[in-house]
């Protein structure tokens, strides 16, 4: 399993094609099968949010935020241009 997770991090970091992993690591299909399905389980953000709580605790802070962050790209708003909704042609 630990050879699984190997090629799973390595095709991640790299940026590589599944087809592409190493003879080195288990059948790319294993591998995929694994990711896939763990994916679709949600494990990996189970196991980021388990590491995240971790560090935040081992950091002295509470292990979960009480506040977020949100910035003008994250928050969407409604569009208009120009003054009053005017965008500056005549007509």
């Amino acid at each position: 399993m630990r050879e699984v997770l190997n090629a799973i991090f390595y095709v991640l970091k790299t940026g590589c094609q599944w087809d592409l992993l190493p003879h080195d690591f288990p059948p790319k299909g294993t591998v995929y099968h694994y990711f896939n399905t763990w994916r679709k389980e949600s494990v990996w953000e189970q196991i980021n949010q388990a590491v995240r709580e971790e560090l935040r605790q081992a950091m002295g802070r509470e292990a979960t935020p009480s506040a977020a962050i949100m910035d003008s790209q994250s928050v969407k708003t409604t569009e208009k241009g120009g003054i009053g909704g005017l965008t500056g042609t005549s007509g």
